[in-house]
């Protein structure tokens, strides 16, 4: 088996991505998987089914987006900043401290305390009110006054969730609720903040864990600082050395990074086919994922229309251990149509039948997680004819 077969079946096997087996309990199996990955971003676009819930669906397929407010009711898991907002397990709140820290002593540009009165004013509501919705903020001064309307109430509370003195507690659709921590962390959750190399260590163990093979880039995505660096450096190294991760070079001096106790076994792999977010997991780290896949990505939705080449939303296509293509899709939820707008392909070197066949299922199964029975799939069809001529 060739090398890069291995690290790409180890990484969708750390992703949860070979399996196909139902689990009995959904709930369980989705707070598992957030553990396990670290963390799910959360993005707002509803072309199809949200980023978060199909990241879900897609290593639960029993997944229910209830779940999630089910979680945070449970305590098992909390919203905050990973590289991006996200869902984490709260055994990893602690880590959070760091950032929310970092907040609240004004050296982050991006959230500076320019609304204090407003914040205490805020907190006071929560505290004697209740959980609290941006459109619950009482108006001062009439319509015109409204905190809601010019944004310096909704910037009040961004800044009090950033700086940890406000929790999500629970979503209404993509509709934020805040309250505050003592009432949403669970009592013997440790708080004590992590130092330097507690930090990077989390950040490290959390990436071998999700992913098995990495490379420096993903180790300390979008986490600036000379000091953090020096210590994954150094954490990296001793790894290396006490033999944990074996490194692989490739390319012009190129390097992954691999968890060397899956290394050697042999992983089996199922043709299956995956439709994945744009934002999943395995591919967030676009340069790791052209090193592993030769798959070049790039989310078309913040390119101008006539710039895009695959479509608005265009997903990935996992079949196999090899990603092979961009759907472009959009759920019509009124009509309950789910639309294929564009199907690209890459060069095919497998059995077109058995693809478009698993292709046409998975499309199903997804339309009907989008709440849309009907599957448009006459792009697909013609895609498959010409694949048939094209082989023929």
């Amino acid at each position: 088996m060739e090398s890069f077969e291995q690290l790409r079946r180890i990484t969708l096997a750390k992703q949860g991505l070979l399996s196909e087996v139902e689990p009995d309990d959904g709930l369980q199996a989705t707070k598992l998987v957030i553990e396990h990955l670290g963390y799910v971003q959360i993005d707002t676009l509803s072309v199809v089914e949200r980023a978060h819930n199909h990241v879900l669906w897609s290593r639960v397929p029993s997944y229910n987006p209830d779940y999630l407010n089910q979680l945070i009711t449970e305590q098992s898991i909390f919203e905050y900043w990973y590289h991006a907002a996200a869902y984490l397990p709260m055994q990893d709140y602690r880590y959070a401290l760091i950032q929310m820290n970092s907040i609240r002593n004004g050296e982050n540009r991006y959230f500076q305390s320019t609304q204090t009165k407003m914040m205490k004013d805020v907190l006071v509501q929560v505290k004697s009110e209740g959980p609290l919705r941006l459109r619950d903020i009482d108006k001062k001064g009439g319509s015109e006054g409204s905190w809601w309307s010019y944004g310096p109430g909704k910037r009040a509370v961004e800044n009090l969730f950033m700086r940890g003195e406000l929790m999500v507690c629970k979503r209404n659709g993509m509709e934020k609720v805040y309250d505050l921590p003592e009432r949403c962390l669970p009592s013997s959750l440790d708080l004590s903040t992590p130092s330097l190399s507690e930090y990077a260590e989390y950040l490290f163990n959390t990436t071998k864990r999700a992913h098995g093979v990495f490379n420096w880039k993903q180790l300390v995505h979008l986490r600036p600082g000379k000091p953090l660096r020096e210590t994954m450096r150094q954490l990296l190294n001793d790894h290396i050395q006490t033999g944990d991760i074996t490194v692989v070079k490739h390319g012009k001096g190129k390097e992954l990074y691999v968890d060397t106790q899956t290394f050697e076994q042999p992983i089996a792999c199922k043709n299956l086919v995956k439709i994945l977010s744009p934002f999943d997991n395995l591919v967030i780290h676009r340069e790791r994922l052209s090193e592993l896949f030769g798959f070049d990505y790039k989310i078309e939705c913040y390119v101008a229309q006539d710039k895009r080449k695959y479509g608005y939303f265009c997903l990935p296509i996992l079949f196999g251990d090899q990603l092979v293509g961009r759907v472009d899709c959009k759920a019509h939820r009124s009509e309950q149509r789910f639309e294929v707008l564009s199907l690209h392909l890459e060069d095919l070197k497998f059995d077109r039948e058995e693809f478009f066949s698993l292709l046409i299922k998975e499309l199903e199964k997804f339309a009907g997680f989008n709440g849309c029975p009907i599957l448009d799939k006459k792009v697909v069809d013609k895609s498959y004819r010409k694949q048939l001529a094209l082989s023929a």
